[in-house]
């Protein structure tokens, strides 16, 4: 018997003809057999299965599975033959799991089936119900601080999945594969995601040498640690290993533009989106030759022109696939097309898939559909907040939607079409239909099991109360609040019960619920059962604490006059191990902004589960508000490491960096921002290293939240204390983009506005830009030292200084500032900007049309304020010297003449200050000009 063979048949969910001669003389491989062609019950009640699934006779109840069961087969003397024994049942359990509560169809085996009880049982062992040992496996499978979904089917199998996973196996390559993804199936069954096991993802490195024969085991292995990696929300990680998934397999793919038509009234094709993909050729594509030539069909019968209504259903019936495939509901718009209609077969793309016409690609492997749904989801998660994201989804699920070839692939696809159009008026009904159809479909037998498994774990199906909770909160988004409260009081999703009730605006029902179910009299299905039954106290208290101990979180949310008491309430309920309640208790501190109190409650809660990002959030907050600098910068630095797209933390890190060299700084706080003042970043107690990680942690930040103003405002500010002028220069220009049309002049830093033109006039080329720069060297990190040396290379660049910076600055004035904004100050560091370059007449210009702009040009006559006046006469003399000392300069303009116009038009403004003695000056400006 091939050992790696057959579990590599057990991975991919696909007997070979290799093993068949091995059938008939090996019960395991036989067993195997049954698990890939999806018989659980075959395999749950063997006899092998017996021996591993007997209790214990001394045993009680109270004890937790690993003792209450043997686990062992006395049987078997092989030990290979006895971990693949083991082996072969742990999948079974686990895809009965999934089977249950994700793939369907409905299960044909309980719990209870598969236990073998004593003839003289322990007395106090009550009488086993499937409910009970649910409630049992619920209990034990919370992790992490994290209880897990109480209504979750079968709960058990996971449970005995992970046992029997848990023992050493010695023999066997590929136990850590199955034990990932027993893990990955674990985080969904759970309230929020928790941290891995530190050795789950280590014992995956020497499988990718074992698989490197085959490359779409290969590629399998790297998606699902990019799936792992999704879950974990760890997205650049996860992108890297759905790329290298598709390196792997030899999936070609590019998204670009080919001309066509996206509505049935269009008469010009225009540029369309288009995901070109093809699979390279494998041995076993001729398998689905016959199927995928089915769903082409069918795709026609739906989306082609010839039939507007999604074709008859004798037409569908006729392709052969209505059985098979989930039900792909038609858009029927009275505008847009089913589908993209390409009217060009010559794509923009590299000669490498320049063959594929974008209206006929061939049908893609379903593994490869499967790396093009991740891609799909890594577009979403690095992408930012704007309008493409969806227009950059769009082709990869189209693309796998066109050929459907699996049963659970053509799900996935058709759910994430499904979340992409419910942002979408015209597209928002079949959105919300299409995700009642696939909770439909779950219970129905319409495909077999075996196809429903075979690419399970390379995709990210959510559980069936997960599809539920999305079209609950589908109806909850377009208003049909009752709806959505009967799903969720049916999934017993108390949290969202509430929310539902608050946004009806009955807070008072919201209260009543739960603490109906705290007192008894209403029960969820969990506590029914347990409570029902001959449970001694301490496993009642068991079952239910994790559960009851949320329910105290939500009373508290719903009570804050008896928050502080319901959180620590259900701390003390969780025996300490509620994430939940520190995570709440915290944020109810901060929120009083008693800061003290709510930094011990934070750190409870990020020790439990430290891959939440906003209990991080909180914390550091609250250490900044304390002036605690060092614990602010490791609490910040862990939310952009779960997060890097979070704006408000990169910008609070900036400020953190600016204050770690000072004693106390006052902090400056906008909501969660806290905005840096131009003393703190320009202070020279601050090292230059620190300003330039603190310049490195904006600059990141404004790639996540381009339009923020203060963040710009921050940015400038170090940018020009670091020397980063050209940066400083564009930042000034987003601030004015976003502020001018608000407050006008005001959003111009007209110090730092002074100081560009000073750089570029001077045209000084420092090459020590400052000279804390020498702590770069004493930087103890590596990491940190190859970062700021690279920064100090940038600084040094010529595009901070003199001429270099020239083309920036003056596209500053003339692009964006001046088009918006008539300022005297403004005009005339132009003006000095101009004369730099020796523009005499254009320098001129600007100085006069700042004087046109200031006190002087604006005074009106009988305007009796007089120290308004004394400043418009040194305005007057300012221009006047202007002109004395550009006009000559330029040819054929008439300075004399102009200055003359001013003085005097002056003058007569103001002849209600002739008693004062700057009024002998502006004679004199006068007498001067005639007499030149």
């Amino acid at each position: 018997m091939n050992v790696e063979l057959l579990e590599t048949c057990l991975l991919i969910g696909r007997w070979n003809n290799q093993l068949m001669p091995s059938l008939e003389t090996c019960a395991v491989t036989k067993l195997a057999k049954t698990v890939v062609d999806g018989d659980f019950r075959t395999v749950l009640t063997s006899t092998y299965a017996q021996q591993v699934f007997s209790v214990y006779p001394s045993v009680t109840f109270d004890e937790p599975f690993e003792r209450f069961l043997h686990w062992t087969l006395p049987s078997v003397s092989d030990a290979q033959e006895q971990e693949l024994v083991r082996l072969v049942l742990a999948v079974a359990c686990l895809h009965a799991f999934v089977q249950a509560n994700w793939t369907g169809p409905d299960l044909n085996i309980k719990p209870s089936d598969v236990l073998i009880f004593p003839q003289h049982p322990h007395p106090n062992l009550p009488s086993i119900s499937d409910p009970l040992l649910n409630s049992k496996a619920v209990a034990e499978l919370a992790y992490g601080g994290e209880p897990a979904y109480h209504l979750a089917q079968s709960a058990a199998f996971l449970r005995f999945a992970q046992i029997l996973l848990s023992a050493p196996y010695a023999h066997l390559s590929f136990t850590a594969w199955w034990r990932l993804r027993v893990f990955i199936v674990h985080q969904q069954v759970l309230d929020e995601a928790v941290p891995l096991p530190s050795d789950v993802l280590g014992s995956l490195s020497p499988l990718v040498e074992r698989t490197t024969s085959d490359p779409d085991l290969t590629g399998r292995l790297q998606l699902e640690q990019g799936l792992l990696e999704h879950l974990l929300s760890h997205d650049k990680s996860a992108a890297e290993y759905f790329v290298r998934a598709a390196r792997a397999t030899g999936l070609q793919y590019e998204l670009t533009g080919a001309l066509g038509k996206r509505t049935k009234f269009q008469q010009n094709a225009l540029s369309q989106l288009v995901l070109l993909a093809e699979s390279r050729k494998r041995d076993d594509d001729d398998i689905h030759e016959q199927s995928s030539a089915d769903a082409s069909a069918y795709d026609r019968s739906l989306n082609g022109s010839h039939s507007q209504d999604g074709g008859s259903e004798g037409e569908r019936e006729e392709t052969g696939v209505k059985s098979s495939l989930p039900e792909t509901l038609p858009l029927n718009d009275d505008t847009l097309l089913e589908q993209t209609e390409f009217t060009s077969s010559n794509p923009s793309t590299t000669d490498l898939l320049r063959h594929l016409d974008p209206s006929s690609q061939p049908p893609l492997h379903p593994l490869d559909q499967c790396i093009l749904l991740s891609l799909c989801l890594n577009v979403r998660n690095t992408s930012p907040s704007h309008g493409l994201t969806n227009e950059q989804m769009s082709p990869y699920v189209a693309r796998v939607i066109s050929h459907p070839r699996n049963w659970s692939v053509h799900t996935m696809a058709l759910l994430l079409r499904s979340r992409l159009e419910s942002t979408r008026t015209r597209t928002v009904e079949r959105s919300t239909l299409q995700l009642q159809a696939l909770v439909d479909q779950m219970p129905t037998a319409d495909s077999e099991l075996s196809e429903r498994l075979l690419y399970f774990h390379s995709i990210p199906l959510p559980s069936k109360w997960e599809v539920e909770r999305e079209l609950a909160l589908r109806y909850l988004s377009i208003g049909v609040v009752k709806s959505a409260l009967e799903i969720f009081e049916r999934l017993e999703m108390w949290e969202e019960v509430v929310k539902c009730w608050q946004s009806m605006e009955r807070r008072d029902q919201a209260i009543a619920i739960v603490r109906d179910l705290l007192q008894g009299r209403k029960e969820e299905t969990e506590s029914v059962t347990s409570r029902g039954k001959d449970v001694s106290s301490a496993r009642r208290s068991t079952l239910d604490s994790a559960r009851e101990a949320k329910l105290w979180c939500l009373l508290g949310d719903l009570e804050p006059e008896h928050a502080v008491e319901h959180y620590e309430h259900a701390w003390r309920l969780s025996k300490e191990t509620s994430g939940r309640a520190m995570r709440s208790l915290g944020g109810y501190y901060f929120a009083r902004r008693e800061y003290e109190s709510a930094v011990p409650c934070l750190l409870k809660a990020v020790t439990i589960n430290p891959l939440l990002s906003r209990p991080w959030f909180i914390l550091g907050c609250a250490y900044m508000r304390s002036e605690k600098w060092e614990g602010a910068r490791d609490a910040f630095s862990r939310c952009v490491t779960i997060d890097d797209e979070d704006a408000e933390s990169w910008n609070n890190l900036a400020t953190i960096y600016l204050r770690l060299d000072e004693a106390r700084k006052d902090v400056n706080e906008e909501g969660d921002h806290a905005s840096i003042q131009g003393s703190d970043a320009s202070n020279k107690t601050v090292s230059f290293s620190n300003k330039i990680l603190a310049f490195r942690a904006l600059k990141q930040g404004l790639k996540y939240r381009y339009e923020n103003w203060r963040m710009w405002s921050n940015y400038m500010i170090v940018a020009m204390d670091i020397g980063e002028l050209s940066e400083a220069c564009r930042a000034q220009a987003r601030i004015v983009e976003e502020r001018a049309a608000k407050i006008g002049a005001e959003c111009v830093d007209e110090q730092v506005l002074a100081r560009l033109v000073d750089a570029v006039t001077r045209a000084q080329a420092d090459p020590d830009p400052n000279p804390d720069d020498a702590t770069i060297t004493a930087a103890t990190d590596p990491a940190v030292e190859e970062i700021l040396t690279r920064e100090r290379d940038v600084v040094m660049n010529h595009s901070n200084e003199g001429r270099g910076l020239l083309r920036r600055v003056l596209d500053l004035f003339e692009r964006t500032i001046l088009p918006r904004i008539s300022s005297p100050r403004i005009f005339y560091a132009y003006a000095r900007l101009l004369t730099g370059q020796a523009r005499w007449e254009d320098a001129l210009k600007a100085y006069l049309d700042g004087y046109r702009c200031s006190t002087a040009g604006t005074l009106e006559k009988g305007d009796a304020d007089v120290e308004k006046w004394r400043e418009a006469v040194g305005e007057v003399e300012d221009i006047v010297d202007a002109l004395r000392n550009f006009g000559p300069r330029v040819p054929g303009f008439n300075w004399r003449h102009q200055g003359r116009s001013i003085v005097r038009t002056f003058v007569g403004r103001s002849r209600d200050f002739q008693d004062e003695p700057e009024w002998s000056r502006l004679l004199e400006i006068q007498e001067g000009l005639r007499n030149e």
